[in-house]
């Protein structure tokens, strides 16, 4: 797998070249290489959050981050622009080759005889987001509104949060549904109305050719060495870690087995 990655180019984001996507993670202790879908999903998005938010714990870690999603240099733009993240460390994929190459699920894939590739493909990402050849998603879904015990608190007391159509939210509202110390009711799912606006503000940036919207991604973490430690490949949308209530716990698991 190391294999693959290190003789694969792509674009990067903060200058258009075209270069080799593990340029300048040599003297790294770990490599975390997230293979994202279309930039403008509710994945790629939601997994950017979570990397921004434990940033500084994983440079501390000595992990360095490289991510491809599925766009152009436009998108990769826009997409570091809203989520933070380090445009030195996206490259982007315009036709999902490497997904391809590394034999990730496409989605679900059904065609209508009459329908042109985009309708087909609009019509698979809803079928999928009603659970569709996309296991767990609905229950995911319900989560976002429900909360979670498990889940670290996502919000902060003094934040406000703009998730049109709704009115501009101060953190605290989350304290009044629920409390706080956890993913309170609705907390998830409002980030994610975020999300949503975003993407439908810009939908011809993020998606300028939506032939994948249906296409899933995987995570990989390697030593030093190059030696695979950890992979998930995504089987559903909203289904980009193994525990969806703290996605990045997997590198805890990881470093806790190592000091063992």
């Amino acid at each position: 797998m190391y294999s693959i990655f290190s003789q694969t180019e792509r674009q990067r984001v903060s200058d258009g070249a075209v270069v080799p996507i593990l340029s300048g993670c040599e003297s790294s202790a770990h490599l975390l290489v997230l293979i994202l879908p279309q930039l403008g999903d509710f994945d790629s998005l939601e997994y950017a959050w979570w990397l921004r938010r434990e940033y500084d714990r994983l440079q501390g870690q000595g992990i360095a981050i490289r991510a491809v999603g599925i766009g152009d240099h436009a998108s990769g733009q826009r997409f570091c622009s809203y989520t933070g993240f380090n445009p030195d460390f996206l490259f982007v994929d315009p036709t999902a080759q490497l997904h391809q190459t590394l034999n990730l699920y496409s989605g679900l894939s059904l065609r209508i005889p009459g329908l042109s590739p985009f309708v087909n493909a609009w019509l698979n990402l809803m079928l999928m987001c009603a659970g569709i050849g996309s296991p767990g998603t609905i229950a995911e879904v319900f989560r976002g509104y429900r909360g979670d015990a498990r889940a670290p608190q996502l919000i902060s007391h003094d934040e406000i949060v703009v998730a049109p159509p709704l009115p501009p939210l101060k953190g605290s509202f989350f304290k009044w549904a629920g409390g706080e110390g956890f993913q309170r009711p609705f907390e998830l799912a409002t980030l994610r109305l975020r999300n949503m606006a975003e993407v439908l503000t810009n939908w011809k940036t993020y998606i300028p050719n939506p032939t994948y919207l249906t296409q899933r991604g995987a995570t990989f973490l390697f030593n030093a060495r190059g030696e695979l430690l950890y992979e998930h490949r995504d089987r559903a949308i909203l289904g980009f870690a193994a525990d969806m209530s703290n996605p990045l716990s997997f590198l805890t698991t990881i470093a806790n087995e190592i000091r063992n």
